[in-house]
């Protein structure tokens, strides 16, 4: 009886540990990145009068881009393919990220609106404001070598005159920037993107200015 009630408890015991080896491992969620903070300005501050009010449209981009992935390429590889990090995605997708920060840069200097702000604005009789439309072209982690890498950002941007007969074509400029990153990892890459975009946000805003 002694040696009948060893055994079943062992078999027991054995039955336990296989059930317990079976449960799956909690899955690991992705880290999830933005731009941070914007630097510089005043938010309470008045607007200056100098510079007209601007509507600043969608940023339109396809494909990979559009989702929430952190990308990558390896340059010394294979530049065609671009890879996600698997543990790392944006808090939402690039153009809106791209878009949000935009408004803050031009926000410090102007009246920024969006597409039905616009409309409600030319309705009320007021005069209808310039539009840039912007299109997203690269977004990624771009390496050279395993140790060399960069944030990459092409943005074409398009300023459009809004008369009565539609939108007419001012100027349009593709801005194309990229930044070292500090580590050979996701985090390095947010990083250099975000430098990235700060940096394509001033030379837009620069742009503008020259544009009066």
């Amino acid at each position: 009886m002694m040696r009948r009630a060893l055994a079943w408890g062992a078999f027991v015991l054995a039955a336990t540990l296989a059930g317990c080896s079976a449960i799956p491992d909690k899955p690991v969620r992705a880290t999830l990145y933005d731009f941070g903070p914007a630097q510089g300005g005043n938010p309470g501050a008045d607007l200056p009068s100098s510079l007209p009010a601007l509507v600043l449209a969608d940023v339109e981009t396809t494909g990979a881009l559009d989702g929430s992935a952190v990308l990558y390429r390896l340059g010394y590889a294979d530049d065609h393919q671009l890879r996600p990090y698997s543990q790392a995605r944006w808090s939402a997708p690039p153009p809106q990220l791209i878009r949000q920060r935009l408004r803050q840069r031009l926000g410090r200097e102007r009246a920024v609106l969006d597409l039905g702000e616009s409309a409600g604005l030319a309705r009320n009789g007021g005069n209808a404001p310039r539009v840039l439309r912007m299109g997203l072209e690269e977004f990624s982690h771009l390496f050279e070598s395993e140790s060399q890498s960069w944030g990459l950002l092409r943005l074409r941007v398009t300023l459009m005159d809004n008369t009565v007969a539609g939108e007419q074509l001012l100027a349009q400029r593709t801005f194309v920037v990229r930044k070292p990153a500090p580590t050979a990892d996701a985090p390095g890459g947010v990083r250099a993107l975000t430098a990235a975009t700060d940096a394509v946000a001033e030379e837009i805003a620069q742009w503008m200015q020259g544009l009066r």
